[in-house]
């Protein structure tokens, strides 16, 4: 007599089993959207946005380097990612080794909200090959100027502020091999700073070692730069970061100004690009111009202090000259005679071979 109840329950174990099947075989159906992106670039909220639009998973990895970025996406056939912000000179190398693929741009319509700079895309260097588009402009920020106006007066109009002998062991500075040698070709007027002649490696030398004269200390990260600026009094700072960095500080408390010089500064712009091994190449378009939507761009001014492509910068002059940063001529050379400015060494002893 208990045989029917039996079967109900076995019936309703069946059913039960039947269901979470087919739940399972729902999630295993989602598009997921595997992102590589920088800190402040795809925030839990925007990405909320994104998912319930599209009725995408969206897996976000959070990267701090470039060497890490290209250890994450070089390592063969088993890439992990859709969809990742680089910067135009990390970029090249990523074309050069066939891990991305070209971007349809009409497929991404909010590149028409973009300003003029960021539209013309074959006016900044590393972003067209073969007249393919390799990747979307989406945040940038330039490498300023922040200046104490307790001990500066006026905004600094040129980079030679930083050598100015009234601000001796009050400058801080990046410790950065690539960017400095960039910065002293700037100064001696060369327009092409990436790639140092031949001929003008003693003159940048010279500037380099004459610069370490005013330095308080050289820093790597942004929250290091805002501690030695605060506690040791600084006047003067080489921003590499930039706009991020005068958020810190004012956040900080501390009374400071930006400003870009009339020789320009290096920026460095940050792009969305498609990897080659992207399971949902539209998915990671439709990406890309979400990223172009006013909210993560405000989001990405009031959160990081960075620049969107899509209204005008608050630290930037229509004015003011922007050298988007670009491969350099010999990246370990560099490397070497910074850090034998660094460890004191005179000119003659930098330059040996």
């Amino acid at each position: 007599m208990a045989l029917p109840g039996f079967l109900t329950l076995q019936r309703l174990r069946c059913l039960a089993i039947l269901a979470l099947l087919c739940a399972t075989a729902g999630v295993r159906a989602q598009d997921t959207l595997r992102v590589l992106a920088w800190p402040g670039y795809a925030d839990a909220d925007l990405v909320k946005v994104f998912e319930q639009r599209t009725g995408a998973k969206v897996e976000v990895t959070i990267i701090d380097t470039d060497d890490v970025m290209w250890q994450k996406l070089n390592r063969g056939p088993a890439e992990d990612f859709d969809v990742f912000a680089v910067n135009t000179a990390e970029l090249q190398r990523y074309i050069q080794a066939d891990l991305v693929v070209p971007i349809d741009v009409k497929s991404i319509p909010n590149t028409a909200q973009q300003l003029p700079r960021f539209r013309n895309l074959k006016n900044i260097p590393g972003l067209v090959k073969g007249n393919k588009v390799f990747a979307i402009p989406y945040t940038y920020s330039e490498m300023g100027l922040i200046y104490d106006r307790q001990q500066v007066k006026e905004p600094p109009t040129s980079l030679r502020s930083l050598w100015d002998p009234r601000y001796k062991g009050k400058v801080v500075l990046y410790n950065g091999s690539t960017h400095n040698f960039s910065l002293a070709a700037m100064v001696l007027g060369d327009e092409t700073p990436f790639q140092i002649g031949e001929r003008e490696w003693p003159a940048a030398v010279e500037q380099l070692i004459a610069l370490r004269r005013n330095a308080q200390g050289y820093y790597a990260q942004p929250q290091e730069s805002v501690d030695m600026f605060t506690h040791g009094h600084a006047a003067l700072m080489f921003a590499n970061y930039g706009s991020q960095q005068l958020q810190m500080l004012k956040k900080a408390g501390a009374d400071v100004g930006y400003a870009v010089a009339k020789e320009g500064a290096l920026a460095w712009l940050d792009c969305w690009a498609v990897t080659r091994s992207a399971k949902k190449p539209d998915l990671a378009q439709a990406w890309i111009n979400y990223m172009l939507e006013p909210e993560p761009g405000a989001a990405l001014l009031a959160r990081q202090g960075l620049a969107n492509t899509t209204s005008e910068s608050p630290y930037v002059r229509p004015q003011d000259r922007l050298k988007w940063l670009e491969p350099v001529e010999n990246v370990e050379r560099r490397t070497r005679l910074w850090e034998r400015i660094l460890a004191g060494d005179r000119a003659a002893k930098v330059l040996a071979p």
